[in-house]
C-alpha cells in the first residue's frame, strides 16, 4: 500500500536552535492519528513544513498523487458581506444544498447560516471553517490545535464528526479527551526523534510509563555495577599486582556508561507547587443584578450570586455568549452595562486574559520577569522552582521574552501570575497552547490551591479536576449550576444530540434549509442517500460538459446542450424528491 505522506530525515533549526532534527514517518489512508509533544518541540513547524508553508533545513515530505489534503486556514479568509452559506459554496465550489447539509452538521439551521459572516462569534466562525474544509472531501487532513478557541459544544460536535469520518486525519492537540475520543494511533515529536504507536493515547501513555520503569531499572544495575568497578579501580588502580585487573574494569565502565538510557520526562514527574496564602473571609465577590456587554450590546444579564472563599467556578457557554467579557468586567477592565459587583477588601486578584502574551516586554529576561512578579516573601530559591515547574531551566532564564512561543509565553504568565500570591485567580482559557501534561500539572495544583478560581476553559480534563461549581452564560441568562462539571458535559452532549429546528424557523425558511429533519427515520434516510448517490453523479456529468464548453467555444454542439437541459431538470426532480424526504 502506498502511503499518502512520508516524512524522510526531516530537520529545522531557529537562530541556531535545534527545533527537531531526524523525523520520518509514513501515513496511510484512513489512520486517525493524534500527535503530542512538548511545547517548542515543532509540532506546528512540522505542519507548516508538510503544507508547503515553510522550507525544512534537511529532510523532505513527499505527498501520495492519490492524497487530498486539507486543514484550516488560520487569520480571517472572509470576505466582507457574505454570509456563512456564500463563503462555503465560494471556498468549495458545491451545491447549495451540500454546503447547507454539511453545515447542519455542526448545527447551523436555515437562520444561521444566512447571517452574515461577520455577526457570528468566533467559535461559529471556526465552525464555518472547518464545514469548508469538510466539504472538499481530503482524504488526509491536519489539524492544528483545533479546540482552541471552540466552545465545549462546538468540540463535542467535532468529535462525532470525526469518529465517523472515513478518511485519515493527523491532529495536534493538548485536549486529552479530544485525542481519546477521537485518534486510534498516537504519535510523540521530541528534538530528536518520533515515535509513532499503533494505539490510542492511553495505551501509549502507560506504554511509555511502563518503558520509563523498566529503562529505570536498567539504569539501576547498571549504576550498582559501576559503582562496584569503580571502588575495585580507585582501591588497586595503582597496586602492580592488581593493575591489570583495574585497567580492564575502566573499560567496562566506560563500556556501561554508553549502554545506559537516556529517560525522557514523562507526565508522573511534572509537578506545579502553587505557594500557600493565607485564608480569607467567608466571602470574596457580591454581583448584584449585574449585566455585562458594551455600549451597542447587552450580551447577558442577571449576574445576581456570591462568590465565596474557596470556590472554583467555571463560566460555560457557547462562544459569543459573554464568558471572557464577564471576567473582564469583574477584573474591573470594562464596566458592566447594568448592576454592580464588589470585591471585599483586602483581596489580590490576579487576571489571566487569552491575549496576556502581547503585553510582554520583548526585551526582558524570563529570570527577571519573574522575580519581578513574585511577591515579596519569595525567594530566589522559590521563583527558581517554579521557573522549573513550568519547564523554564536555569539557562532558559537569560533568554529574552521576544524568543519564546506562544505556549512558552503562556506558561511564563502563569508562572509569574502564581509567584504573586494572589488570592483570586480569574483565568480565561489558561490551558490555550500548553501541553497536556502541563494542563494536567496545572489542574491538579490549582485543585488544591487554598485560593478562589473563577476561570473559562474548554479542556474537559482540566475543568473536571479544578471546578467545583458552574455558571452557565446562554441566550443571554445566567444560570448557576450545582451539577459536577461531568454531569454538565453529559448532559449538554444529550442536548446536542437531540437538538432540531424550531417550528418558528421552518417558516422562516425554505424547505431546503431544513435538514435536521434528514435522520428523520430509517426508511427515508434510504431514500434520501440513494437521492444523494444519483445528484452526485448528475453533477458530475454536469461539471462534464461545462467544461466541454469551456474548451470549444468555438464548437458549439447543440446535443450537449440539450443533454445539459436534461440533466438540469433532473437535478431539479431529485433536489425536490430530496427536499420533500427530509421534512
Amino acid at each position: 500500500m502506498v502511503p499518502l505522506l512520508q516524512v524522510n530525515n526531516l530537520s529545522k533549526k531557529y537562530s541556531g536552535q535545534t527545533i527537531f532534527s531526524g523525523l520520518s514517518f509514513s501515513v496511510f489512508e484512513k489512520q486517525k492519528i493524534g500527535i503530542i509533544g512538548r511545547n517548542g518541540a515543532g509540532k506546528s513547524t512540522m505542519f507548516r513544513i508538510i503544507l508547503g508553508q515553510e522550507e525544512a533545513d534537511s529532510g523532505n515530505v513527499i505527498i501520495s498523487r492519490e492524497a487530498r489534503i486539507g486543514y484550516i486556514e488560520q487569520g480571517n479568509i472572509f470576505q466582507d458581506s457574505e454570509t456563512g452559506l456564500e463563503f462555503l459554496m465560494r471556498e468549495s465550489l458545491k451545491e447549495e444544498w451540500q454546503c447547507r447539509k454539511m453545515a447542519n452538521r455542526f448545527k447551523f439551521d436555515g437562520e444561521k447560516i444566512e447571517k452574515l459572516v461577520s455577526e457570528l462569534s468566533g467559535g461559529w466562525q471556526m465552525r464555518l471553517k472547518l464545514s469548508a474544509m469538510l466539504l472538499l472531501e481530503p482524504n488526509l487532513f491536519l489539524l492544528d490545535e483545533p479546540t482552541n478557541y471552540l466552545d465545549l459544544g462546538t468540540i463535542l460536535l467535532l468529535e462525532e464528526f470525526l469518529k465517523s469520518y472515513k478518511g485519515g486525519f493527523l491532529i495536534i492537540s493538548h485536549d486529552r479527551e479530544f485525542l481519546k475520543n477521537t485518534c486510534l494511533e498516537t504519535m510523540e515529536i521530541t528534538p530528536h526523534r518520533c515515535l509513532s504507536f499503533p494505539q490510542p493515547l492511553e495505551a501509549y501513555l502507560a506504554y511509555k510509563e511502563q518503558r520509563a520503569a523498566s529503562e529505570q531499572k536498567i539504569n539501576t544495575k547498571l549504576n550498582r555495577e559501576q559503582k562496584h568497578m569503580q571502588d575495585f579501580v580507585d582501591r588497586f588502580r595503582y597496586k602492580s599486582s592488581k593493575a591489570a585487573q583495574a585497567q580492564a574494569f575502566i573499560k567496562k565502565i566506560d563500556k556501561l556508561q554508553s549502554h545506559k538510557i537516556s529517560i525522557e520526562h514523562n507526565a508522573s514527574t511534572v509537578t506545579i507547587n502553587i505557594p500557600a496564602i493565607e485564608k480569607k473571609k467567608n466571602r470574596v465577590l457580591a454581583i448584584k443584578e449585574m449585566a455585562i456587554g458594551y455600549e451597542d450590546k447587552i450580551l447577558a444579564s442577571g449576574f445576581d450570586f456570591d462568590v465565596k472563599y474557596g470556590d472554583k467556578i467555571i463560566i460555560v457557554g457557547d462562544n459569543g455568549q459573554g464568558k471572557t467579557t464577564f471576567l473582564k468586567t469583574i477584573s474591573s477592565e470594562i464596566p458592566p452595562q447594568a448592576g454592580k459587583y464588589s470585591w471585599f477588601v483586602d483581596l489580590k486578584i490576579a487576571y489571566y486574559a487569552q491575549l496576556s502574551g502581547g503585553n510582554l516586554n520583548p526585551d526582558e529576561q524570563l529570570g527577571d520577569y519573574l522575580r519581578r512578579l513574585a511577591d515579596s516573601n519569595i525567594k530566589t530559591e522559590k521563583v527558581l522552582q517554579m521557573a522549573g515547574d513550568f519547564l523554564f531551566s536555569g539557562d532558559d532564564l537569560k533568554k529574552t521574552i521576544g524568543v519564546l512561543s506562544g505556549g512558552e509565553k503562556s506558561r511564563l504568565i502563569i508562572a509569574g501570575l502564581l509567584l504573586g500570591k494572589p488570592d483570586v485567580l480569574l483565568l480565561d482559557e489558561p490551558t490555550n497552547h500548553l501541553d497536556f501534561e502541563t494542563v494536567e500539572a496545572l489542574g491538579l495544583a490549582l485543585s488544591n490551591f487554598n485560593g478562589t478560581i473563577i476561570f473559562t476553559s474548554h479542556d474537559r480534563t482540566f475543568a473536571n479536576m479544578v471546578a467545583n461549581d458552574i455558571i452557565e452564560i446562554n441566550n443571554g441568562r445566567v444560570k448557576r449550576n450545582y451539577h459536577d462539571y461531568e454531569d454538565y458535559v453529559s448532559r449538554l452532549e444529550k442536548r446536542l444530540t437531540h437538538v432540531s429546528v424550531s417550528d418558528e424557523n421552518l417558516n422562516k425558511v425554505s424547505p431546503v434549509n431544513v435538514i435536521s429533519s434528514y435522520d428523520a427515520n430509517k426508511e427515508n434516510r434510504k431514500k434520501i442517500k440513494s437521492l444523494e448517490n444519483k445528484l452526485e453523479k448528475l453533477n458530475i456529468k454536469k461539471g462534464e460538459i461545462h467544461s466541454y464548453f469551456l474548451e470549444n467555444t468555438l464548437n458549439y454542439d447543440h446535443s450537449k446542450k440539450e443533454e445539459l437541459e436534461n440533466i438540469e431538470e433532473e437535478i431539479k426532480s431529485f433536489e425536490e424528491e430530496w427536499l420533500i424526504l427530509a421534512l
